[in-house]
């Protein structure tokens, strides 16, 4: 399905983490315009509208989703 190729091997992933709001930015290539599709838990799927093609993933409260991992 060509919308989920970024669950493909992907050799240009960019990524930013924001340590103060604590949200990771994963991005096929460059950063670019898409909407925001909330796929639960704290996890947008960042679409192109045209396409309907997944170009990144923002993931909300990664480090305290870290440390709670680690404490069980």
């Amino acid at each position: 399905m060509e919308a989920l190729k970024i669950l493909e091997k992907q050799s240009n992933l960019d990524w930013e983490y924001d340590a103060e709001a604590d949200v990771l930015y994963i991005s096929v290539g460059e950063p670019r315009n898409a909407e925001g599709m909330d796929i639960g838990e704290g996890i947008i799927a960042r679409v192109e509208p045209q396409t309907m093609e997944v170009v990144g993933l923002t993931i909300i409260g990664l480090r305290q989703r870290m440390l709670n991992a680690l404490e069980k």
